[in-house]
């Protein structure tokens, strides 16, 4: 078997090391020839040392972070804008992993789908701001990894777009799931970081606490699967054991069955052509007998968030970036103590339905719509 050559963007954070863990059980079928990340140069260097990488990419470098210490002969070395665009041309780079958080990477991905490609995709905000550019680009080229959209994807392997009556993300429905209504005032950054399942990064730590994260799945999906808002819907699903669920017209329902582990949505993927045989115990299902599955339809009066990001994907055009780029700034503000947690959703509430500009004609403009809408929440 040929070794695939795989670059991984966002190789330090929780996805990128999910997506290592797995080459690293399969070193004969994976090379991870490039590794890249925003700026955080240690840990960069410590994976490529680790796994023999030819070349590593520090996206937007922090000059505090003394590039000194890159060694000058053990690895080819890019910084800054351009260096991801460099990655993605050289020939050596077969398929890219985009596990980097925010719209950064979207002109690398744009210049993945064009060369050629094949892309595994972790990065929701690029599919909800440009997905309407984007994906005409991509001709089922892109396999998504996050859990939820991976287990969407297995489900509809096969089956013809038309038979699909509904999709179902499943959502754990964060830390308050169960908490009351008037006292989310009151909620904490700390309080909100404690994801009860998922091992996360701040930022989505926050965005999965307030179900904007669902919401933002929702739009992902029907720009991923080709259908309309109104066949996605979420669903709480408090033991994070179903990932996806797919209704047909006939009336039958796939779902995929796992352990809440991203590893799993990283099998799944890579092995696209072949299934990589999974050998570690701890990542086999829980055995059903005595395994209860609960599911309850989420509170959007508890979690508005949840009904902007639906409402954002009706109206489409400038909406869905404008979503995008208003909770970054809302959430910057809650992270900081400048709002409280319940005035995440009203930011962003406040910008969709102030918005009177023009309409994005190509994913360039729904990049400025991003930035536009994140400054406006942070600074009027």
């Amino acid at each position: 078997m040929k070794t695939r050559n795989i670059a991984v963007i966002g190789a330090t954070g929780s996805v990128g090391g999910s997506v290592l863990d797995v080459c690293s059980m399969f070193p004969g079928t994976f090379r991870v020839w490039a590794l890249a990340a925003k700026r955080n140069v240690d840990d960069l260097l410590e994976l490529g040392k680790r796994f023999g990488s030819d070349l590593l990419v520090l996206a937007d470098p922090d000059p505090s972070e003394g590039l000194h210490r890159v060694p000058g002969r053990e690895f080819s070395f890019l910084v800054g804008e351009e260096a991801l665009l460099a990655m993605i041309e050289d020939p050596r780079c077969e398929e890219v992993v985009f596990a980097s958080s925010g719209t950064g990477a979207l002109p690398a991905l744009v210049m993945a789908i064009q060369k050629g490609k094949r892309i595994y995709l972790a990065n929701k905000e690029i599919i909800v701001a440009a997905g309407e550019w984007i994906m005409p680009l991509a001709r089922n080229r892109i396999i998504p990894l996050d859990s939820e959209h991976n287990a969407i994807w297995q489900c509809l392997r096969g089956e013809e777009p038309s038979a699909v009556r509904k999709i179902l993300l499943t959502a754990s429905g964060g830390p308050f799931l169960h908490t009351p209504e008037e006292e989310l005032r009151e909620v904490t950054f700390e309080m909100a970081g404690r994801h009860p399942v998922w091992p996360m990064g701040k930022k989505i730590s926050i965005d999965s606490a307030t179900l904007m994260n669902k919401g933002i799945e929702m739009i992902e999906a029907h720009h991923l699967f080709g259908q309309p808002v109104g066949k996605i819907g979420a669903v709480i699903h408090p033991q994070a054991l179903v990932h996806g669920m797919v209704e047909f017209v006939d009336g039958s329902v796939k779902m995929l069955y796992s352990r809440a582990d991203m590893r799993l949505a990283v099998l799944a993927a890579l092995g696209v052509e072949d299934r990589l045989e999974n050998l570690d115990p701890n990542l086999s299902p829980p055995k059903l007998p005595g395994i209860s599955l609960e599911f309850i339809e989420p509170d959007e009066k508890k979690f508005p968030c949840l009904a902007l990001a639906r409402q954002a994907c009706l109206l489409g055009g400038p909406y869905p970036p404008l979503l995008v780029g208003a909770d970054e700034g809302a959430v910057e503000m809650f992270m900081e103590g400048r709002i409280p947690f319940t005035g995440i959703a009203s930011k962003i509430e406040s910008v969709l339905s102030s918005y009177s500009g023009s309409e994005p004609r190509s994913w360039e403009d729904a990049l400025e719509l991003v930035v536009w809408a994140r400054e406006r929440v942070l600074h009027g």
